[in-house]
């Protein structure tokens, strides 16, 4: 049960990183230096005073980035594969008292790709947002990211299975959405 609630927490953390990398790292510092969750001895540096400040530090900016049109764009350019890192970290990091081949083939497989399909899916969102809107639109998709990275974020680590159970739902709506452009792409090339 401790495995599985650990791979709950790592996947709605790394899921998370998906809309915005440093706040679940953030999330997952301060859990780690209050006690809230167990983290191995190699991992112990995650809750230190100088970690939390320089998460914190980051995700200030990387949130008030998002705010300016344009630069959002860029910054997804960078964000995707650094979602992708963090997502594998943080769901490495959770994953407690499991071999080494089972910890990194999780974090890879699910951590990494859970955050890289998400931080893909907002790219995209936001660059055609900044088509559709010429960049008026981007700080509500930006409001959004935040929140929805803080609330899983929150959620994962105070109850990790429903916190799994969103990530379940947030996959599932862009499965729909993509399903959805995809008919739409192919409508138009019938016409």
């Amino acid at each position: 049960m401790v495995i599985l609630t650990s791979f709950f927490l790592g996947l709605g953390l790394a899921a998370s990183a998906g809309f915005r990398v440093f706040l679940p790292l953030l999330a997952m510092s301060l859990a780690a230096h209050f006690n809230f969750i167990p983290l191995a001895e190699s991992w112990a540096w995650v809750g230190s005073v100088s970690a939390i400040l320089a998460l914190a530090v980051a995700s200030v900016i990387e949130i008030l980035a998002y705010y300016i049109p344009w630069v959002d764009n860029m910054l997804d350019t960078i964000s995707v594969p650094l979602a992708g890192v963090a997502g594998t970290m943080l769901m490495a990091v959770a994953l407690t008292d499991v071999s080494p081949f089972l910890q990194w083939g999780l974090a890879i497989i699910a951590g990494g790709g859970a955050a890289s399909t998400i931080s893909a899916t907002s790219a995209t969102t936001r660059m055609a947002s900044s088509v559709a809107t010429a960049g008026v639109g981007n700080p509500i998709v930006s409001t959004i990211e935040t929140a929805t990275a803080f609330f899983l974020s929150a959620v994962s680590i105070l109850i990790p299975f429903l916190g799994f159970l969103m990530v379940l739902m947030v996959l599932f709506f862009i499965y729909k959405a993509y399903n959805s452009f995809k008919g739409k792409i192919g409508k138009k090339q019938v016409v």
